[in-house]
């Protein structure tokens, strides 16, 4: 089933056109990623999505249900998550307090309890310093909490903008294998990443922007051998 279906979507600031009718279709269950150069409009379409931009045309539907109109808290209820880049992490909080935040719009308690405790017992270096400021986080580590805070929303669709940004290689490798084991315990992914190959590599399904225009879209694993693929984004051949 199509979760999310984005069609004719365009989007201006100004006289820049930062998505041209673009479209773009998530299937339930799966991992799709979004890949591009920067300015290609990646993080534009993610916050659209959102909410957090509205679109000059185009349509968005989630679960079958119109949202191009809805706020961003309307879009969160029904399921849908943004972890930004940057991560945007509540750095004056502790670690415990920014995990609350996540899950401010549930009533079990007891469940969210039973979940915190869960990821302090994937993540122990977040479990250690539970109720230090967030702030004394590596970099990598506070990805892991922004992804744990999202996930206290309980997303039906986790959209993750540019997760691996400045993280050291062993960070990269982990943060990939959560997102597999998170895709595998059933919430459908939305990945924003400038590593190709990694994003590929998790990925069912790919669409390529540049310039706000999709250029190339299709199964992940058909894409990783395309030649223009292989040349302008994995540096192989020449363009």
């Amino acid at each position: 089933m199509t979760l999310l279906d984005v069609s004719g979507l365009c989007v201006r600031y100004g006289r820049i056109e930062a998505l041209h009718d673009v479209g773009l279709q998530v299937r339930e269950g799966e991992i799709a990623t979004v890949l591009g150069a920067n300015g290609a409009g990646k993080s534009t379409l993610l916050r659209t999505v959102l909410g957090a931009v509205r679109p000059d045309a185009g349509e968005i539907t989630f679960a079958q249900q119109a949202i191009t109109t809805l706020s961003i808290m309307q879009r969160v209820a029904c399921g849908i998550v943004l972890v930004p880049e940057g991560r945007r992490i509540a750095i004056s909080m502790t670690i415990e307090e920014n995990l609350l935040l996540g899950a401010h719009r549930r009533s079990d308690r007891q469940v969210v309890r039973m979940e915190i405790d869960n990821l302090y017992d994937r993540f122990p270096n977040l479990a250690a310093r539970r109720h230090g400021l967030a702030a004394g986080l590596s970099g990598g580590e506070q990805q892991m909490l922004a992804i744990g805070r999202a996930m206290l929303a309980r997303p039906r669709l986790l959209m993750l903008d540019e997760p691996s940004l400045g993280l050291s290689p062993l960070f990269v490798q982990r943060l990939f294998d959560l997102i597999v084991e998170i895709n595998r315990n059933g919430t459908t992914i939305l990945l924003v990443e400038q590593n190709t190959a990694q994003a590929l590599r998790v990925a069912t399904c790919a669409t390529v922007l540049e310039l706000g225009r999709v250029v190339m879209s299709g199964d992940a694993a058909t894409l990783t051998n395309h030649p223009y693929l292989q040349a302008a984004y994995l540096g192989h051949g020449q363009t």
